[in-house]
């Protein structure tokens, strides 16, 4: 899967008004615990990839990110698969991997269309909005340009414009 993403700087309360007034769908909140992994083999801040364990209310899930596919959004290649989050956390430190930072947020999530609206409260950051959708692993450059515009439309309607976009993880 192909996970297009883009990220704004967000106020909360005066961007949640305006997505609901177009319809959006309450879809739950989530507290989101992320520790992040790097390679013994590679820097994946060098190589713009992501290895991620996260608990989300509880439960576990690693996370695979390949580099980003264009330099307007943080659309990349995504492999998701749940996990018992501290056994697989032991598996990676006995292969070498060691633990490159760590990021909790708490993530209001909202459905619209085909767009999933997160709204993210990260600690010691701030508030932030992630809008996403997906696309297949088989998508051509073009459909997957038309998915990323077609988020800077929506965010557009917002009142925020494309330049606004964070292309930079939490980490970072």
């Amino acid at each position: 899967m192909i996970e297009v993403e883009v990220k704004v700087k967000a106020d909360h309360a005066a961007v949640k008004k305006i997505v609901l007034e177009k319809g959006a769908v309450f879809s739950g909140v989530e507290e989101q615990a992320d520790v992040y992994f790097n390679s013994p083999s590679r820097d994946f801040s060098k190589t713009d990839e992501a290895l991620r364990v996260r608990l989300v209310n509880g439960a576990g899930e690693i996370t695979y990110k390949g580099p980003k596919l264009d330099k307007v959004s943080k659309t990349r290649t995504e492999y998701n698969c749940p996990a018992d989050a501290e056994n697989i956390i032991s598996i990676l430190l006995a292969l070498g991997f060691f633990k490159s930072g760590a990021v909790a947020k708490r993530r209001e999530i909202y459905k619209l269309d085909d767009f999933l609206i997160g709204f993210d409260t990260v600690k010691d950051l701030g508030e932030y909005m992630e809008v996403e959708t997906d696309v297949s692993d088989g998508s051509s450059p073009e459909e997957i340009k038309g998915a990323t515009d077609k988020i800077f439309r929506f965010l557009k309607s917002l009142g925020i414009e494309k330049d606004a976009s964070i292309k930079q993880s939490y980490l970072e």
